[in-house]
């Protein structure tokens, strides 16, 4: 039996509306060297230095911060340069540029291993501005752009400065096991005899390190030997540190920084890093009080990327030497919304693994203060960190509690400026039962979050499904149709199933069973879309009963139908939909659609529940005074489990970041398979109706569709 009509990417009512705007505001011309599979981020958040700054609003940091809102600017002159440690050495195959209105026409990308010897990775004289996407072929521990020709009159300036590849530093998953227990620790100095340094490594919490009342201090372990080092624990006394870094060496003398911050919280403070050696050591440079620096314990993880593997699972959230705990356990909730606003939002639903479901408190009764959600984790156990999904209905004012009975409460972690989206909290505490109570609300109503995850030791997890491997390297074909059929015969029924039906979002054909959906003999499939004197008819299929997929490089060759009215599409579903799943829950990724009313644009658009409709997470690809439908072009994603990079004719323009997603927008949904379809409409909210100027029939052309893996 033929699947249902499936939806297309819209309920568009917002859409002429923002269409323009969208146009005016993104719009770009790109001439980068052609795209292929993007590795994981490595820059966000690493240590950013810079030529100059144009004031102290504008440092380096903010380049690599995940924030667009924020950016990087240097003094008017030529040339400027901004580079990021990646705290190891690492593969590089492209690097995001967000430019602001002051950019570079004449820039290179350069790598290096020692940050003194550089080594040009990409160059070019006719940069656009814009978002630019190029591929770059080297490898270094240290990125950077050093331009030499500016676009404006004013200096540079970048809202985000991204770096995709791989760590060098590969294997195994990060250790669970302390490698600083019991090893030798030495510091630049103890408060007294009381503390000496060899109590921070020592696995009791009762004991400390303290230093001299100075900056800076510093305490340092040696492991025995030279070793990839992922993660970091810092259980801080009262006196912690704001400013600090950790550095490693191989010989105790040459120290190199794995990772730094400015902004420490004290607390238990858990960080995920790369970097080799084989001593470690934090080093203190602003004190928090008046006294020194002071440790109940300094944990080290070693091992490979820190990631926990090669899979997409929770995209590298999982920190050192924890588990993540709470899956699939009890959960109970201060109330619960289920109505057809919000179905089933019951509390198991941030517990479920599955970031297109959430919980929310009950539009009857939960729109209060407090609010609270809770988790038996099946016995007690020591929680290190909890990653809070925020649904926009999120606290700006809550605790992270622990109970071992499930009635009385210890807080473990406690603020008054949420600021939604995802948070990553740091904690430290014991209980068999752990919530979130809400005490102040973001907005007029409810609490609603899609994850609350736990992390940390003990407890009784049940492991969550396993994650799906991301693309092989090298890719292989996996699917292929280059519609060789004979002239007049239906695409190959083994690859394609025909889904007839009307159409969605206002849209005014019918798709037949097969009759708008022929070959032509040249190697082309002709999807066609014509009017009748009953109304428009057109074509549209899908590979949900034959090929469904996660991950890997997905391309098609097509010519689009023009003409006032039109709206082809080349486009991936959630395979969910098919099992009941309802969209937008079941994820949508439009590789391409196109407006015949607007000739020189395609689109890539994502949608989710967080965030659908007009207001998906997408970009135009504009070649200014062109028509898309006078020839043929090459459509591209590029999709793992931390990104997705859209490209056309081997240009990539749009670079969708999962951490950065989750931050600005809402949950990535994309870690499950999803099906082909192509589809040439004739109407709806976004395009508009045919007119007078309209000319039919329309022909869709499409070369060949391939999917590697």
């Amino acid at each position: 039996m033929l699947a249902p009509p499936t939806p297309r990417r819209f309920s568009r009512s917002l859409v002429l509306a923002c269409v323009a705007a969208l146009i005016a505001a993104c719009a770009l011309v790109a001439t980068q060297t052609p795209a292929r599979a993007a590795g994981a981020l490595l820059s966000q958040g690493k240590t950013a230095t810079a030529s100059s700054t144009e004031n102290a609003g504008t440092p380096a940091s903010a380049a690599v911060d995940g924030d667009n809102g924020t950016r990087w600017s240097s003094a008017a002159a030529d040339p400027q340069w901004l580079e990021v440690d990646l705290g190891a050495s690492a593969t590089l195959d492209s690097v995001t540029l967000r430019w602001e209105t002051a950019y570079a026409t004449a820039y290179q990308i350069q790598t290096s291993a020692d940050d003194s010897t550089w080594t040009s990775a990409y160059s070019t004289t006719t940069g656009k501005g814009g978002t630019e996407t190029v591929s770059v072929n080297g490898s270094g521990r240290y990125v950077r752009l050093y331009t030499t020709q500016r676009a404006t009159q004013y200096g540079v300036s970048l809202w985000e400065f991204q770096v995709y590849g791989t760590a060098g530093a590969t294997g195994t998953a990060c250790s669970t096991t302390n490698a600083a227990l019991h090893k030798t620790a030495t510091a630049s100095s103890t408060e007294n005899a009381g503390t000496p340094a060899s109590a921070a490594v020592d696995g009791d919490n009762g004991t400390r390190w303290s230093s001299a009342a100075a900056d800076p201090q510093w305490l340092e372990v040696d492991l025995g030997s030279s070793q990839p080092v992922c993660g970091v624990q810092l259980s801080w006394e009262t006196a912690y540190a704001t400013a600090y870094q950790i550095q490693v060496s191989t010989d105790g003398t040459t120290w190199t920084s794995a990772y730094s911050t400015t902004t420490g919280k004290g607390g238990t403070e858990l960080i995920t890093l790369s970097g080799t050696g084989r001593y470690v050591r934090m080093y203190g440079t602003a004190r928090a009080t008046q006294y020194g620096y002071s440790l109940w314990e300094f944990q080290v993880f070693t091992g490979g990327s820190g990631d926990g593997g090669t899979g997409g699972g929770d995209g590298g959230t999982t920190p050192p030497g924890s588990t993540l705990l709470s899956y699939g356990k009890p959960a109970t909730a201060s109330s619960y919304q289920d109505d057809a606003n919000c179905g089933g939002c019951t509390p198991a639903k941030a517990f479920d693994h599955d970031s297109a479901t959430r919980w929310a408190t009950s539009d009857v009764n939960g729109w209060v203060d407090p609010g609270w959600l809770q988790v038996d984790l099946g016995a007690s156990a020591h929680i290190t960190q909890v990653v809070l999904q925020w649904d926009p209905a999120y606290a700006t004012a809550y605790q992270i509690q622990t109970s071992a009975n499930g009635t009385d409460w210890t807080s473990i972690y406690s603020t008054t400026t949420g600021k939604g989206f995802k948070e990553t909290l740091s904690v430290d505490g014991t209980g068999r039962y752990v919530r979130m109570y809400g005490t102040a609300r973001s907005n007029g109503y409810g609490y609603s979050l899609w994850d609350f995850d736990v992390y940390g030791t003990g407890g009784d997890p049940t492991p969550p499904p396993a994650a799906p491997p991301n693309p092989g390297s090298p890719e292989k074909v996996v699917f292929d149709d280059e519609f060789n059929g004979a002239a007049g015969t239906e695409p190959d029924a083994t690859k394609w199933s025909q889904d007839p039906g009307t159409g969605q979002n206002g849209e005014l054909e019918t798709y037949t069973n097969g009759d708008n959906t022929k070959m032509d003999g040249n190697g082309d499939l002709v999807i066609e879309a014509d009017k009748t004197s009953t109304g428009y008819t057109s074509g549209r299929i899908n590979t949900s009963d034959h090929f469904n997929f996660t991950y890997g490089h997905v391309e098609a060759r097509i010519k689009v139908s023009g003409t006032q009215g039109l709206w082809p599409a080349f486009w991936l579903l959630g395979s969910n939909f098919k099992t009941g799943t309802p969209w937008p829950q079941c994820g949508e990724i439009d590789i391409m659609e196109h407006v015949g009313k607007v000739p020189d644009s395609v689109y890539s658009t994502l949608h989710a529940p967080a965030y659908n409709g007009g207001n998906g997470d997408g970009s135009p690809y504009t070649v200014a005074g062109s028509d898309f439908a006078s020839a043929f072009h090459t459509y591209a994603l590029d999709w793992d489990s931390s990104h997705m990079t859209f490209s056309v004719d081997g240009t990539a323009f749009f670079t969708v970041d999962k951490a950065n997603l989750e931050q600005t927008r809402g949950p990535w949904i994309y870690d499950h398979p999803f099906y082909l379809i192509l589809n040439n409409a004739v109407g709806g909210d976004w395009p508009g109706a045919p007119d007078a100027t309209s000319v039919f029939p329309q022909k869709m052309l499409v070369d060949y569709v391939r999917v590697s893996q």
